[in-house]
């Protein structure tokens, strides 16, 4: 049998602030503390692996349980300057990032808009930091009477595009889109190389609706990452959910793409009936962009509770050389006043029968999941950050 690694990003499920929090702006953020007491929180099966034992998660004062995990679990400190999803899922496949990637928490320089007007031909809205959903109620009927784009940032290092699809068809939306990613990666000496240029395509009447039609255009990693690693040792890197997108399709043999939560479970289930050989890097995206973003703690407790449940039924169809790695790339704390990512420490549970259960400690970067990866698939790291996991 191939060896196999399934590799789960809960998007945004951080266990608690980094010491260096309070230079985000996210001192005493703690994502899982904030569903954790919701009565819709229910995940035992996360719980048994070990999630409850991480460093600072489990309250002294608050029993655990007498049953010993039977994962390996540990708690990951991110090394990278940044806290969203492009650095944070590149850290976890071993590229530490020094710089973050540029933000704009006042918009977009006039010289950015002034380019991508002469680009594209398409006159520019809004220009702030919004939220996608409010963006559109508040821009979308003068979007539709103007014909000019939304284009608007947040705290994470992208620049969002928000049109109409009886507007502007989604294929053209993709097309502008290319556009503003090359001019965001080329020009300026790469000044503005933002991580993603994000198309968002909505429907219907005021206060709309977005599409499932989103596509990310991010960045490509400046050096290779643990997927180059895989695919040029001429393993399987199948990509599951944006990850394709994140990694600019960098080291990936396959891509599917998913529409939520739901879906990516059910790729990964399918992923584990077939024979490939490699890695199944799979993200669950509802997490961050539908609850953490919108503060909406219930729906994130829900979401937890229904991985865990889908998890409990996943544990028993992994094989002898199989290796489940469940993580986060950042977090997103649902229950704080602010509505962007948080500076936080993120889980890590390894579970397969080449894994000795047992706390992992605090790890100095998510790097070394990267490590873990390439160690029990005896691929070379070419020098990539982390230290693998795995018992010696």
């Amino acid at each position: 049998m191939h060896k196999r690694v399934f590799l789960m990003v809960l998007d945004s499920f951080g266990i608690g602030a980094m010491p260096d929090a309070h230079a985000w702006g996210d001192e005493g953020s703690n994502t899982l503390a904030a569903i954790r007491n919701h009565p819709a929180f229910h995940c035992p099966t996360l719980e048994k692996l070990g999630l409850i034992h991480i460093d600072g998660v489990s309250d002294p004062l608050v029993p655990v349980g007498k049953e010993a995990p039977f994962a390996a679990y540990a708690r990951m400190t991110e090394a990278s300057g940044g806290k969203d999803t492009t650095i944070g899922h590149w850290e976890i496949a071993g590229l530490i990032s020094t710089d973050p990637l540029p933000t704009y928490p006042h918009g977009f320089p006039q010289e950015v808009l002034d380019e991508f007007t002469r680009r594209t031909g398409y006159g520019v809205l809004c220009n702030q930091t919004y939220s996608g959903t409010d963006v559109i109620r508040d821009y979308g009927e003068e979007h539709l009477s103007t014909g000019k784009l939304i284009v608007y940032t947040s705290a994470d290092s992208v620049f969002q595009i928000a049109a109409h699809e009886s507007l502007v068809p989604v294929t053209e939306l993709y097309r502008i889109c290319e556009i503003a990613r090359e001019m965001l990666t080329n020009e300026w000496g790469g000044k503005h190389a933002v991580g993603r240029v994000i198309a968002r395509p909505f429907e219907g009447v005021y206060p709309f609706k977005r599409t499932s039609r989103r596509h990310d255009y991010s960045i490509e990693p400046p050096a290779d990452t643990m997927l180059d690693a895989i695919k040029n040792a001429g393993m399987d890197s199948v990509a599951v959910g944006k990850i394709s997108d994140i990694f600019a399709g960098k080291g990936i043999t396959e891509a599917i793409r998913t529409a939520s939560n739901a879906d990516g479970m059910r790729v990964t289930s399918e992923m584990a009936e077939r024979d490939f050989h490699g890695i199944c890097f799979t993200n669950l995206v509802d997490f961050d962009m539908l609850y953490g973003h919108r503060n909406d703690v219930e729906g994130y407790a829900v979401a937890a509770s229904e991985f865990d449940c889908w998890l409990a039924d996943f544990l028993p169809v992994l094989r002898e050389n199989d290796l489940l790695i469940i993580t986060a790339d950042h977090g997103c704390d649902p229950s704080t006043l602010s509505t962007d990512h948080s500076r936080e420490y993120t889980p890590c549970l390894l579970y397969g029968a080449s894994v000795k259960p047992g706390n992992l400690g605090t790890r100095a970067t998510f790097g070394d999941i990267s490590a873990t990866v390439l160690d029990f698939l005896d691929v070379d790291g070419y020098g990539l950050a982390g230290e693998s996991m795995l018992a010696t």
